[in-house]
């Protein structure tokens, strides 16, 4: 029998405010000694009084609009109480039947080559509420630490539909959240330092058969699922759920399919899940609204946060293709942290100031319409395989480069203007990203320019055909590596300066 898979996310994300989000406490503990960023307020002593951070409430908001959510006219603050030894309060102030956005949609590019996967998908979004965090445990020694850093830093909980038919839909969408949140500057969204948190809740049912309603543990039709906490990375999210497939598989072909809904451990080592407990409901936590903090009114928090909203990356993309010309593939990559983005659309302004000024029929636009196609592919090339080539090389990261815009812009229509040849430019541009020199200056310097006219390549050529009569007599053989070979000899002879496609007309032309 075939399964499909039903999957739903709950995703936590650390906003990047100043203090927590009840108290005055710096919230940048993780960076801090343990047990040094706290208070009576986030340590939960008798009396103290919450006190909402504003900047973490628009932060909220400002996910909800981008992920396309509804924000109601209110919410309010509940109070979810359980028992664990890193909540300090015995309960934490959460957001019930109240949140602060609802009936989001994010529609997602899935990148597959398999036949019958969706290449688009329509995640629907259920909820964000915003709520405070716990403190941090550390195990080791068989000892439990507890560092209470953490405790009250602000989140926001995205809860999704079961919308996701794959593991690999699931993890698109969970970069493409991690892109939003830092295109918003509302976290840093870092999976390893536990700056965004996933639980993916995981079923299956027959293909092409709905369960009926009255599923034991099940909700809406669906049969029970399984929560998989503790996973750390996008891979583990893909892997942990690859791995619960097979596991329920098995379980449904003996016979045994999941009867309740329950929590089950990613082990990342070992590449499986491990059975934790049952999975509580709502009625477990016996919620009820937060007595010290007063309902949000959100109408004019909305207003003021909507007219902050930066273009977000989907949009981005889709820009990027129209007015230049890039393929979904660069556009994805271009796209992938803000100030690429930036970077990129500053150098694609630049050159068509420099292309304005190298030639001089027609009008600006039409001077750019002619090359635009060509300077597209050419700034793909050199930026996506050169420079980020380099930039691996020296560990140099985008936001610190030396290279400013313009200068590369140069670089670039001295290659389009044939004034430097590939080897030269890159030569240039590796001392550029060192020394952030301008590549004008740095060609003269290095004695890099291009030979492009005939009297200078000519003799040059003449010498390579006479110093090479076996490569000749297999030119004329009809073997095809022999013109490249001369083509490299009198690259090799020039100090690379040579035009190579001058060079090999006047090869061709000779030989003949």
């Amino acid at each position: 029998m075939n399964y499909e898979a039903i999957i739903g996310l709950e995703i936590h994300v650390q906003l990047k405010t100043k203090s927590k989000l009840f108290c005055g406490c710096d919230n940048r503990g993780e960076d801090a000694p343990p047990n040094t960023t706290v208070c009576p307020v986030c340590m939960g002593h008798p009396g103290v009084l919450p006190v909402l951070n504003k900047q973490a409430l628009e932060f909220g908001i400002m996910a909800g609009l981008a992920l396309n959510c509804t924000i109601p006219e209110k919410a309010k603050f509940d109070r979810k109480n359980y028992f664990y030894p890193d909540l300090p309060k015995g309960y934490q102030i959460s957001q019930f039947d109240e949140p602060i956005c609802v009936n989001g949609l994010v529609s997602i590019a899935v990148p597959t080559a398999q036949k019958d996967a969706r290449k688009n998908a329509d995640i629907r979004i259920t909820r964000i509420h915003m709520e405070e965090d716990a403190a941090k445990s550390t195990h080791a020694d068989g000892k439990t630490y507890v560092d209470f850093n953490r405790a009250g830093t602000p989140l926001i909980e995205t809860v999704t539909e079961p919308d996701f038919r794959s593991p690999l839909e699931a993890k698109t969408f969970l970069q493409e959240l991690r892109r939003i949140m830092r295109y918003l500057g509302v976290s840093d969204a870092d999976m390893e330092k536990g700056h965004l948190r996933c639980d993916a809740n995981i079923s299956l049912r027959p293909t092409n058969q709905a369960p009926p309603l009255n599923v034991r543990g099940g909700t809406g039709g669906l049969y029970p699922k399984t929560e998989v906490k503790n996973i750390n990375s996008f891979r583990a999210v893909e892997r942990a759920l690859q791995y619960e497939i097979q596991r329920q598989t098995k379980l449904w072909d003996d016979g045994k399919p999941p009867a309740i809904t329950t929590t089950r451990g990613w082990d990342d080592v070992q590449g499986i899940t491990v059975e934790q407990r049952s999975k509580e409901d709502s009625a477990d936590y016996h919620y009820f609204p937060e007595p010290d903090l007063p309902p949000l009114l959100l109408r004019e928090v909305v207003d003021q946060v909507r007219g902050r909203m930066p273009e977000l990356p989907r949009a981005r993309r889709l820009r990027l293709a129209e007015e230049y010309g890039f393929s979904p593939g660069e556009t994805m990559i271009l796209t992938e942290e803000k100030p690429l983005a930036d970077y990129t659309e500053q150098v694609m302004t630049e050159l068509q100031t420099w292309i304005r000024d190298l030639e001089e029929d027609g009008t600006e636009e039409e001077k750019w319409e002619r090359n635009k196609k060509k300077l597209t592919k050419l700034f793909s090339g050199w930026f996506i395989t050169k420079l980020f080539g380099l930039m691996e090389k020296h560990a140099v990261d985008i936001r610190t480069i030396k290279i400013t815009p313009e200068n590369f812009a140069e670089l670039l229509t001295m290659i389009h203007a044939n004034r430097v040849n590939s080897t030269a430019a890159l030569q240039i541009l590796e001392e550029m990203l060192l020394t952030g020199g301008d590549p004008s200056q740095i060609m003269e310097e290095k004695k890099l320019e291009q030979v492009s006219n005939n009297e200078e390549i000519t003799p040059i050529v003449q010498d390579v055909i006479a110093a090479n009569p076996q490569a000749i007599a297999d030119f004329k053989a009809g073997k095809a590596n022999a013109l490249q070979f001369l083509v490299g000899q009198v690259m090799k002879s020039s100090r690379g300066k040579a035009n190579p496609d001058l060079a090999q007309k006047l090869l061709k032309k000779l030989l003949r």
